[in-house]
């Protein structure tokens, strides 16, 4: 008589049924995100909004993201994956339906903090969820499907908001409220249909491991340092992308409403594209017989040769060459993403993957504070775009070497004892 209980290997069928459920939560949270960008001109006619002041609210959500990354991995890691994301989930979906309310750029903070403190536990959820349900050589992969989420969250973006700041003036709102309102929704929508399908795999489904390090010990290894800088500068790079696309593309090609809904979504959509390319690239080598370290670093370097392009955009003869040049480096960036979530699975036992995801999403948020806020003066004291896009063009390449001497080889580190041997 077969035996009820669940093998590994049933486990990673059943995990990419979740790897869809999951893709959707990063999509709602890219949609959430991506709300305050693409509707800002119509905020801007009830609430001034300068590139300082637009900068703030940036740094708003990623300063208590940052910091919620760690802290939602903490949470994780205490409580499990399937009610940490629900609470994860309904905390951010109430926030970004709370910029609706808001009466100046004082609530708007208010509104971002709390937003960026919600959205800090979803890829630590992600990570954990993918360490649960797959076994090394499909995570490259499942985390690709799962942060093509991201892209498409991104591209529904500018059509669904478009869609509604024309025609959602219910209850005599201004319509940009109803843009943060509605998100809100699908949010909360999704927390329930997570509860009722996620259930955390017991014990005997899970490859045991050993006892979680502590911060401290996590810290003193150069390769979690390198992987956390390494996110640093290239998030740097992708938050400006991501916060900063919408208000060059109404600056600088005078973009409206019809335009963003017509070809705004189409950069992000590469990102999609670029985040399985990366990881089925990854998993493809594994499969021929790489090894774990070649395919990773190999994937992560193609990726990383997508992103200095993006330089010359302010030298495009057309806008056709403008969002080119922008979806190349949105499918370098998110393929890159995709294999630096990747690492930590690589790297570290499954009893603090939830801190370590944290710490490598806290130093992505804070590369995005220091670059957003250096866009922003820079726009305001005249410097234009120019600078400012060959900066970040140049972040993903400076990244990459990094990883290349932090982290020698990538293969599972051994914390149990205070060696630095790691488990060939």
């Amino acid at each position: 008589m077969p035996s009820s209980t669940p093998t590994p290997r049933t486990a990673a069928r059943g995990g990419w049924g979740i790897a869809f459920v999951v893709a959707v939560a990063i999509a709602i949270s890219y949609l959430d995100r991506q709300t305050l960008p693409w509707a800002i001109a119509s905020i801007q006619r009830d609430i001034p909004i300068g590139n300082q002041t637009k900068a703030l609210l940036d740094s708003a959500f990623l300063a208590t993201y940052g910091l919620m990354y760690l802290g939602g991995g903490w949470l994780l890691d205490r409580i499990g994956t399937r009610r940490g994301f629900v609470a994860i989930m309904a905390f951010w979906s109430l926030a970004c339906a709370s910029h609706g309310l808001a009466g100046g750029v004082a609530a708007l903070i208010v509104s971002r903090l709390l937003l960026g403190m919600g959205e800090g536990g979803g890829f630590p959820a992600a990570t954990r969820a993918v360490a649960e349900r797959f076994a090394p050589e499909r995570r490259a992969t499942a985390l690709g499907i799962i942060n093509a989420g991201t892209s498409v969250g991104a591209v529904i973006a500018p059509p669904l908001i478009a869609l509604l700041l024309t025609h959602a003036d219910w209850l005599g709102l201004a319509s940009w409220r109803w843009v943060f309102f509605v998100t809100g929704a699908f949010g909360l929508a999704w927390a329930l249909w997570w509860a009722i399908v996620y259930r955390d795999p017991p014990a005997a489904v899970v490859v045991s491991e050993v006892a979680a390090p502590r911060l401290r010990d996590l810290l003193a290894r150069r390769e979690v340092l390198g992987v956390v800088g390494a996110k640093f500068l290239s998030d740097g790079a992708w938050y400006f992308y991501l916060f900063w696309l919408p208000k060059y593309l109404f600056d600088a090609h005078a973009f409206d409403l019809k335009q963003a809904a017509t070809i705004g979504w189409i950069p992000y959509a590469a990102a999609g594209v670029g985040s399985v390319a990366a990881g089925g690239l990854s998993s493809r080598l594994l499969a021929r017989g790489l090894s774990v370290n070649a395919a990773r670093k190999i994937a992560l370097g193609a990726c990383a040769a997508c992103m200095p392009w993006v330089m010359l955009v302010p030298a495009a003869p057309s806008i056709g060459w403008v969002i080119a040049l922008f979806s190349l480096a949105f499918f370098g960036q998110q393929g890159w993403s995709t294999l630096v979530m990747t690492l930590p699975t690589d790297l570290i036992p499954r009893a603090a993957l939830g801190r370590v995801a944290g710490l490598v999403g806290m130093g992505g948020a804070f590369g995005g504070i220091v670059m957003g806020q250096a866009a922003g003066w820079a726009l305001d004291h005249g410097f234009g775009y120019a600078p400012v896009l060959a900066t970040a063009a140049s972040l993903h390449l400076i990244a990459f070497a990094l990883i290349c001497l932090a982290v020698p080889r990538i293969v599972r580190l051994d914390f149990s004892s205070d060696s630095r041997r790691v488990l060939s």
